[in-house]
């Protein structure tokens, strides 16, 4: 099956970033808009409480488990939003390493935002995603 989304670099803007500046999908794509993915557990624990890598890592097998579910993979996602709850740039950039590894060549436009507090009880990141799938 082709892949639905295409990843757009622009030559005039700065090059050494680690994401596509944009990203299409054909107007005969399905769209799959995932919630934000969070560090829960199956009993609604947060997981790796403390440790930013940690629940990067579990909000990112959360987010391929709903995709799944949608009938799609990473490969399919069109953009992310990766939410911390840090003032701490090295915080931030926990986070991203572990998108960015999980992610791969399939380097998608990205937000990457510290933010004051997220929803659950010791929860430190969540991440959003929308991806596109040819049927």
């Amino acid at each position: 099956m082709p892949k639905a989304v295409s990843l757009i670099r622009s030559p005039s803007l700065y090059g050494g970033v680690e994401y596509a500046y944009a990203a299409t999908a054909p107007a005969s794509a399905r769209l799959v808009f995932l919630a934000g993915s969070c560090p829960l557990d199956r009993n609604g624990a947060t997981v790796a409480r403390g440790d930013v890598a940690g629940q990067a890592a579990a909000c990112l097998a959360n987010l391929v488990t709903a995709l799944q579910d949608a009938g799609a993979s990473l490969e399919d996602v069109i953009s992310t939003r990766i939410l911390v709850a840090s003032t701490d740039r090295s915080d931030l950039g926990a986070a991203w390493a572990v998108v960015r590894e999980a992610f791969g060549e399939h380097d998608v436009p990205s937000t990457l935002l510290g933010v004051t507090v997220l929803g659950y009880e010791g929860q430190l990141v969540e991440i959003e995603a929308v991806a596109a799938v040819s049927d």
